[in-house]
């Protein structure tokens, strides 16, 4: 039998890495700031953070890419048997997101004859947007890149969670 130092030499020398995607958001680079800084120790763990916008997260949790990460909770409705959800993060709420932007007003009627940049399909603010109006044409489009391209007029409107 190895004496009880061995196993704590080990278990330095055998960290499991636990990869963590997020976006780059305000709201997600707090909530992981302590891990990211080693702020707090992470035992016998080590973390590795990926950064990476809503819906690219939301099509590698499809196909079981981190171990941790942040998915849209219309996506997790898809992922709910590989992901259990963690007690704590949320991107939506009242005067927070999701938010349809647009240079021009228009009502929500008219939108099923306007063209709107989205942030990706199994987006929660997709789904909201899907919810008051079934009806429209839309296209994917980065979510750095949605208020700039209703800027420029590609786009009538644009779909934005909380970014701008």
């Amino acid at each position: 039998m190895f004496p009880p130092f061995w196993y704590s030499f080990q278990s330095l020398m055998a960290k499991q890495e636990i990869r963590i995607a997020h976006s780059p958001d305000s709201d997600d680079a707090f909530m992981f700031y302590a891990l990211a800084t080693e702020k707090i120790s992470p035992g016998e763990f080590t973390f590795t953070h990926h950064l990476e916008d809503i819906d690219t997260l939301n099509q590698a949790a499809s196909k079981g890419t981190y171990e941790v990460t942040a998915i849209s909770i219309h996506a997790y409705a898809y992922l709910h048997e590989q992901y259990a959800l963690l007690n704590s993060g949320a991107s939506m709420g009242e005067g927070y997101g999701p938010v349809l932007v647009s240079k021009v007003r228009f009502p929500l009627q008219e939108l099923p004859q306007r063209k709107v940049a989205i942030p990706g399909e199994q987006t929660s603010a997709f789904l909201a947007l899907k919810l008051m109006q079934p009806e429209f044409q839309y296209r994917v489009t980065s979510f750095d890149q949605i208020i700039p391209a209703v800027q420029r007029g590609e786009f009538d409107a644009g779909l934005v969670i909380h970014e701008g």
